[in-house]
Order: structure tokens, then C-alpha cells, then sequence
């Protein structure tokens, strides 16, 4: 399946791949489970930011005045698809805790497997800010995109989508929709079932996080 590769970042540290099978094992309960996903969060809010850009700031140590560096105005929001979405929030708030959280709330009918929106609402200000999209599974690729597009409708220009595990089938109707969004993700897994669930994915991300069937 042939896609933009250039925006795909797969994080294939050993502490991630540790941790991810982990979260797959069904045996996992949900307060490990819960914790994983935050953990793993943190884990891809570093590569998303990576390229921040920096400015250099005088700071006075205990021994003297030194310039250090710190990044260079840039505002972010963090943006969870209800509900399974919420389960990064914590992760990434725990590098920038100074980020707005917007909410996009979505149910995939179970039919045909498309996106329903019944919730939308971002910050004030969401059009002057780096927004990452988060949801642990990228399945179909439809509430992504969904999401992607409400932000670009309001007026966002950097779009970035964090997921935990991803089909090749939902990566590539997300580069194919969006020409300039990135996505990163924790495991490019072999492909969806019939019923659209990720193989071999981990089971539904929602359910696991709050332990309900």
C-alpha cells in the first residue's frame, strides 16, 4: 500500500516496542493499560515536537550568567477523539502543561464503520496554534480525518496526528486527505478485519482504557 512516507513516523524505540507489547497482551489490566498509554504518549510528544524551533534565553546558574535555549513561541493544543483520545491527554500535558485541550467527539456507526460527530470545541484561539490530533488506534482512518478537517476549517496550519497503533489502510487515507499533515505512530500493524478492527491491533482502545465492554 503506497503512501507519503516522509510524514510517517513510525517510533520504533526498544522502551516503546517494550511497552507496546504490553499493550496488546489481553491478559493487561486497566490501570496498567491506562498507564501505558499515557506513558507511550510522552514517548511520541517528544518526536512531534522535535522540531520546535529554539531562541536563546540568559539564565543566571549558582555560579554564574550562562545562555541557554527554549522554545521559540509556539503554542499548543492538544486535541483527543472522544473518548479513547483521552487516554494521551495526560501524556502529552505532562510535557507542555501550558497546552490548550480542544475535544472532538465521534461514534463509528457500527454498519458501515463511518465517523458520526456529536461533540466539537477547540480553544479561542486554535487557529494560531501546532495542534496534535491524538487517538490511540488508526484504524479506517475516518474520525482522523474528520478531525483534521475541523481544524483545518478553523483556520489551524499545523496538523499533527498521534497514534498508538495504525493500519496501513487508515495511514494512507490520512496522507492521501491532508497533504500536509504528519502522523506518528507507535506500530504499523498488518491490516483491518472485516468488522475494521486493526490485526492485530490490541482490541478496542476505548473499552481497555476504562474497562468497559
Amino acid at each position: 500500500m503506497e503512501f507519503d512516507e516522509k510524514r510517517l513516523t513510525v517510533i520504533d524505540h526498544p522502551l516503546v516496542q517494550h511497552k507496546l507489547h504490553i499493550l496488546r497482551d489481553k491478559s493487561t489490566g486497566t490501570k496498567q493499560f491506562r498507564e501505558l498509554v499515557t506513558e507511550l504518549a510522552i514517548f511520541e510528544g517528544y518526536e512531534a515536537m522535535r522540531d520546535f524551533p529554539l531562541e536563546d534565553v540568559e539564565v543566571e546558574t549558582p555560579l554564574e550568567r550562562t545562555v541557554c535555549k527554549k522554545i521559540s513561541g509556539k503554542k499548543v493544543a492538544i486535541i483527543p477523539i472522544l473518548r479513547a483520545g483521552l487516554g494521551m491527554v495526560e501524556g502529552i500535558l505532562e510535557l507542555v502543561p501550558s497546552a490548550r485541550v480542544g475535544h472532538v467527539g465521534m461514534y463509528r456507526d457500527p454498519t458501515t464503520h463511518e465517523p458520526h460527530q456529536y461533540y466539537c470545541k477547540f480553544p479561542d484561539d486554535i487557529e494560531n496554534r501546532i495542534c496534535l490530533i491524538v487517538d490511540p488506534m488508526l484504524a479506517t482512518g475516518g474520525s482522523l480525518t474528520a478531525a483534521i478537517q475541523f481544524l483545518r476549517e478553523a483556520g489551524v496550519k499545523d496538523v499533527r496526528a498521534l497514534t498508538l497503533v495504525s493500519a496501513p489502510e487508515g495511514v494512507k487515507t490520512v496522507l492521501d486527505f491532508d497533504s500536509e499533515v504528519r502522523l506518528y505512530t507507535c506500530a504499523l500493524d498488518r491490516q483491518l478485519n472485516e468488522s475494521a478492527y486493526i490485526l492485530p491491533g490490541l482490541g478496542d482502545a476505548g473499552d481497555r482504557i476504562y474497562g468497559t465492554k
